[in-house]
C-alpha cells in the first residue's frame, strides 16, 4: 500500500469512526427520550446507509490492492446497490 492509499483509508476509518460516533449518540439520545423519535430515526437510518456505503467503499478498496489493482477506481455505490446485499 502506498502512502496515498494509506492516507484515503485512514479517511474513510476517519469518517465511519465519526459516524459511528453519531450513531451511538443519536441511540443514547433516543434510548433517554431526549430527542424527537421521528426526526433522530430518519437521521439514525440516513446514518446507517451512509456507514454502510463506507465499509463497502473500504472493502472494495482493500479488494482491488489485494488483486493488484488501483484502489482508487473503488467507487461510493449507490445506497439502493449496497442496502441490496444480501449477508
Amino acid at each position: 500500500m502506498t502512502g496515498s492509499e494509506a492516507e484515503a483509508e485512514r479517511e474513510i476509518l476517519g469518517h465511519i469512526t465519526e459516524m459511528i460516533s453519531q450513531e451511538r449518540d443519536l441511540r443514547d439520545r433516543l434510548a433517554r427520550k431526549e430527542a424527537d423519535e421521528p426526526t433522530e430515526h430518519a437521521r439514525l437510518a440516513h446514518l446507517e446507509t451512509e456507514l454502510d456505503r463506507c465499509w463497502d467503499l473500504l472493502r472494495q478498496r482493500r479488494a482491488r490492492i489485494e488483486a493488484g489493482q488501483d484502489p482508487g477506481a473503488a467507487s461510493v455505490r449507490p445506497a439502493s446497490e449496497v442496502e441490496g446485499y444480501l449477508s
